[in-house]
């Protein structure tokens, strides 16, 4: 069961990327977000960074390891968030 923040984050995917064919169902929180799984690409891992941004205050180092780790699944980007977001 996925929690609201999941489900939050899910929406600002879909939304940010307009994936049309996807919805928050097909997104596993376990799955990589980039290349297998949902498939993003780099340009994909730019507007959802600055979605993060603008929606949570979140700002990221475009391209370092520590973001990498975050962008792995939905899991770890909404561990991310849980812990950085501005109350």
């Amino acid at each position: 069961m996925a929690n609201a923040l999941e489900l939050e984050l899910k929406h600002l995917i879909i939304d940010t990327l307009e994936l049309e064919d996807v919805t928050p169902e097909d997104i596993d929180r376990d799955e990589p977000l980039f290349v297998e799984g949902l498939g993003l690409d780099s340009i994909d891992a730019l507007e959802l960074g600055l979605a993060l941004q603008k929606t949570y205050g979140i700002k990221l180092e475009a391209d370092s390891e520590e973001s990498r780790r975050h962008f792995a699944s939905l899991k770890s980007l909404a561990a991310l968030v849980e812990e950085r977001r501005i109350h």
